[in-house]
């Protein structure tokens, strides 16, 4: 999909909505267990219920590697069925790899050729050999790793070095890999602060922004200083939207939650 595609669904849906499908059999309604493929059948649902209310799906693979062979088949369902009946959205692995060249370029086939995902979260850490075999293939994205949600990215990405914040080392030595066209940024929800010095360094590209709901980011925050003229930010909510409810209502009650916010995304659209 490329870029100009995305922005049009966000247009078009008013919404800059995505859903991470991170499945856990201990946390999905109990009454799916007997399903024989009981990871698809929650994501089916979740996504019937929901498609209309988001631009993007963000399935963590962790989630389904854990669950070995089974998990991953789970994975492979879920991607195909996005693909095949709502070939609008955008589709995100989160599966957050990166590694010296001809394994990059391994992982890439993996998710852009074998599973048809859309992009792909890459992290950083090994530099240009590691991120240029993603960035080669057209009209798929690599989601670079840049300040990320987590209490822990206090120990390296904030930390200066020759005079400037890693992370910020990371967003400008990216603009100049091939094809860096194709990055997207990830920028946790919970640094929203931050974002008016990323946007001075890559004031156009989209960035993916977790931690919005259950980990306490806020989507005001976040469109204050990230926003753009192409709106420029996916928002994910996983845990937010889709353990709304562990009952037999799961997939209404994970309407329910996106809704909501679809409504203050229209709102920010409607306002800009």
């Amino acid at each position: 999909m490329s870029t100009q595609e995305l922005v049009n669904q966000i247009k078009k849906k008013q919404s800059f909505l995505c859903i991470g499908l991170d499945p856990d059999l201990d946390k999905i309604p109990s009454f799916l267990l007997i399903e024989e493929d009981p990871i698809f059948a929650f994501n089916k649902a979740i996504i019937d219920a929901t498609h209309h209310l988001c631009v993007a799906y963000k399935p963590n693979t962790a989630f389904y590697e854990a669950y070995g062979l089974a998990g991953w088949k789970s994975l492979e369902r879920t991607i195909q069925y996005i693909n095949e009946k709502h070939p609008e959205v955008f589709t995100i692995a989160d599966a957050k790899r990166g590694d010296i060249g001809n394994t990059s370029s391994m992982y890439a086939k993996a998710f852009f050729e074998d599973l048809q995902f859309d992009s792909i979260t890459v992290a950083p850490y090994m530099g240009k050999d590691s991120v240029e075999p993603f960035l080669s293939f057209p009209n798929k994205h690599s989601i670079l790793l840049a300040l990320t949600s987590n209490e822990g990215a206090f120990d390296f990405q904030t930390k200066i070095s020759e005079k400037k914040e890693v992370y910020k080392h990371v967003l400008e030595t990216s603009k100049s890999w091939k094809n860096s066209e194709n990055l997207m940024y990830v920028v946790g929800a919970t640094k929203a602060t931050f974002l008016a010095d990323i946007r001075k360094i890559v004031p156009k590209s989209f960035l993916l922004i977790p931690g919005v709901g259950a980990q306490g980011g806020s989507l005001e925050e976040v469109c204050k200083y990230g926003i753009t003229d192409n709106i420029g930010l996916l928002i994910n909510s996983s845990r937010g939207i889709i353990y709304a409810s562990n009952q037999e209502d799961f997939a209404q009650a994970a309407a329910g939650k996106a809704k909501e916010l679809q409504q203050k995304m229209r709102n920010v659209i409607v306002n800009q």
